[in-house]
């Protein structure tokens, strides 16, 4: 089955997810329908000047390459670079910065991207702005030394919405790059690139692998200048995906659209339990009808995702449903097939500044949760008998 780029190109999303993997034919790898695991750390030349096009896997692999080449083709980007973590993607493209030049972000983000922000990127010299970009005027922020801005939509873990298009248009103007962490939405539901947006980032681990068994990142682009930069600094700094991480994240990749799918029909259904709950003070999440975040989902994006944000009536509360919930892992990450919740005060965040953590909502009654692909009846009936049994809740509600 060869097909030509174009055509290729054209192919529904859920059919590119597995189908990169026969563009050039079965017949190179002995027919095999899974792409190999090319496990080796160098590679041998033919003699003195020619090359198989390999090296040392530092440098590239043909199993991560592969997989570059499927998650640049889901958010339709000229060339993808897979890393060993989220976290590895966002430093190596935090170094094509130099001491000195400044970067608007929102203000709600992944505790992790703070941490780095704060105590390595300023450390070098890197000078950062946090705003709420869902709703304070982005160019009102804008300096002379400013390079870039940088935001996730849906924030993390407050699920705000960020108009890609308006904050494009904005950069554009100033001659900024916009960089959009899509790890929330995946390609599968947003291409930020598509919007406006120069640079898209992924915590591979997440809905791009979905099984929470490893760990990847990646670095989107369709600029072929910062693309050169990128490839220069992987190799130079050795933050490259492993082979076997690769393959297991093109396997994950073949149920992306199922997954999905499956993941944000139960989160509609979560939530609307979750409505009915008096000890539950708030829910944020794109998906609710009358809201801003719901308007802008609909024109930017293809779905609303399966996070979600919810917010009881007290600490205690929070502890207790941590702790009573069964089939509901209380864990880090998310976008796997299993269920998590997360408590945001003390895990992903606890290292943002106190103020700042209060100012965006993150207060230690909020929990965030990643919905999985189990029965949705079966996640309620856990959530439900958590909350049930909180003698908290019985003495002021039964």
């Amino acid at each position: 089955m060869k097909m030509e780029g174009c055509r290729f190109m054209s192919l529904d999303i859920d059919t590119k997810c597995l189908h990169i993997e026969s563009e050039e034919g079965y017949g190179e790898h002995y027919g095999s329908i899974t792409y190999p695991i090319y496990q080796t750390a160098t590679y041998a030349h033919p003699e003195v000047g020619q090359s198989t096009g390999f090296d040392y896997s530092r440098l590239q692999n043909p199993t991560r390459q592969q997989l570059e080449k499927m998650v640049a083709a889901l958010e339709n980007g000229t060339d993808a670079l897979a890393f060993s973590s989220g976290m590895a993607a966002i430093t190596a493209l935090m170094e094509i910065f130099k001491p000195g030049d400044h970067l608007i972000t929102d203000a709600d983000l992944y505790g992790g991207s703070i941490r780095l922000f704060d105590n390595i990127n300023l450390k070098n010299g890197i000078e950062f702005t946090r705003i709420n970009c869902s709703k304070e005027d982005v160019e009102g922020y804008i300096k002379e030394n400013t390079r870039a801005i940088y935001v996730e939509t849906p924030t993390n873990p407050m699920m705000r919405v960020i108009d890609i298009e308006r904050v494009a248009a904005i950069a554009k103007k100033h001659d900024l790059l916009l960089i959009v962490d899509n790890t929330f939405l995946s390609p599968y539901f947003q291409n930020p690139l598509n919007l406006g947006a120069d640079v898209v980032i992924h915590s591979g681990t997440k809905y791009l692998g979905g099984h929470n068994d490893t760990i990847a990142g990646f670095v989107v682009a369709n600029r072929d200048d910062i693309l050169e930069k990128l490839r220069f600094i992987i190799k130079t700094v050795g933050s490259g995906l492993a082979p076997f991480d690769s393959w297991l994240i093109l396997r994950g990749i073949k149920t992306l659209g199922i997954r999905m799918e499956r993941a944000q029909k139960n989160a509609f259904e979560i939530v609307k339990y979750l409505q009915s709950e008096p000890m539950v003070k708030n829910i944020y999440y794109p998906g609710i009808e009358g809201t801003e975040s719901y308007e802008i989902s609909k024109k930017q994006a293809r779905g609303f995702g399966a996070m979600l944000t919810f917010e009881v009536e007290s600490a205690a509360l929070t502890k207790h449903i941590l702790k009573y919930t069964k089939l509901i892992p209380f864990a880090e990450s998310l976008g796997g097939v299993e269920t998590l919740l997360t408590y945001p005060y003390t895990q992903t965040h606890a290292d943002v500044p106190e103020e700042e953590r209060i100012a965006n909502g993150i207060t230690d009654c909020v929990l965030r949760m990643s919905v999985g692909i189990e029965s949705a009846k079966d996640l309620i009936a856990d959530l439900k008998y958590a909350i049930d049994s909180y003698d908290g809740y019985k003495a002021q509600y039964i």
